[in-house]
């Protein structure tokens, strides 16, 4: 009986490890169950912070529009200077051209933005952690930048994986590369993303385990630690997409220029 009661507290003990262990905080819940036959429509915690993200940015520039005056308060300098950062970003790497994408690439770096940033806080979920997030948003951007690179070129597209004045000989072995670095570009925008804001918050869930762990004695120090660790978080929000916008500018370039 005793190994037997010290089995099933191990038991228990494994499953609350598990439960809230530091990869705990990327299941996605369903909190509306939408069956359809076999298809899963639910409303999960992933799809409310997507939510939020889109109702966040909207009520940002709302609130910052409504009352537009010549010296700007708080809001709308914080939206004119998103607005503007994003608009110098396009030009600068897509050319005038681009401006007609602006409203896309704002509206993306919004959103990851702020997915980025309320991920941050307690209790919240981070959808850029989940690579079906990211991985969506980068083939979307993908797919889109290819049709608008055909649509404007045609066949002369090609010439993206073999630039004029290219020795003939060489093709054999630029070609090969040029379309494979292409065809990995999904794949390298949706990792790059997942595997940042996901290694960030499993490393602040870990240190805040060792505050809890070491008590008031010796949780100081890692205390501090998940203190740096947050505001370095909130640095890697931000960077990360501006980092996803910008390399879709970069793509989209490509698209429009050629080489």
């Amino acid at each position: 009986m005793a190994e037997e009661h010290i089995a099933t507290g191990a038991e228990h003990g494994e499953a609350a490890h598990e439960q809230h262990g530091p990869m705990e905080q990327f299941t996605i819940k369903p909190l509306i169950p939408i069956q359809v036959g076999r298809l899963d429509l639910s409303y999960t915690n992933s799809a409310l912070f997507m939510t939020f993200a889109i109702a966040l940015s909207a009520l940002l520039f709302w609130g910052a529009t409504r009352a537009r005056t010549m010296v700007p308060g708080r809001l709308q300098s914080t939206a004119e200077l998103l607005y503007s950062f994003v608009q110098d970003m396009v030009v600068s790497n897509t050319g005038k051209e681009g401006m007609k994408y602006f409203p896309f690439i704002f509206t993306l770096f919004l959103f990851i933005l702020f997915g980025n940033i309320l991920g941050l806080m307690p209790y919240a979920f981070t959808f850029t952690s989940h690579i079906a997030v990211t991985a969506a948003l980068a083939f979307f951007i993908f797919f889109a930048v290819t049709i608008i690179g055909f649509a404007r070129h045609g066949l002369h597209f090609f010439s993206l994986f073999l630039p004029p004045g290219t020795p003939l000989w060489m093709a054999f072995i630029l070609v090969p590369l040029e379309v494979f670095s292409y065809l990995i570009r999904p794949f390298s925008l949706s990792l790059r993303l997942f595997a940042n804001m996901l290694a960030g918050h499993v490393l602040l869930k870990v240190l805040a385990g060792f505050v809890i762990a070491l008590g008031f004695a010796f949780g100081w120090v890692p205390f501090l630690a998940v203190f740096g660790v947050t505001f370095l978080e909130i640095m890697v929000a931000f960077i990360q997409a501006y980092v996803f916008a910008l390399l879709a500018c970069i793509y989209l370039n490509d698209a429009i220029h050629l080489h």
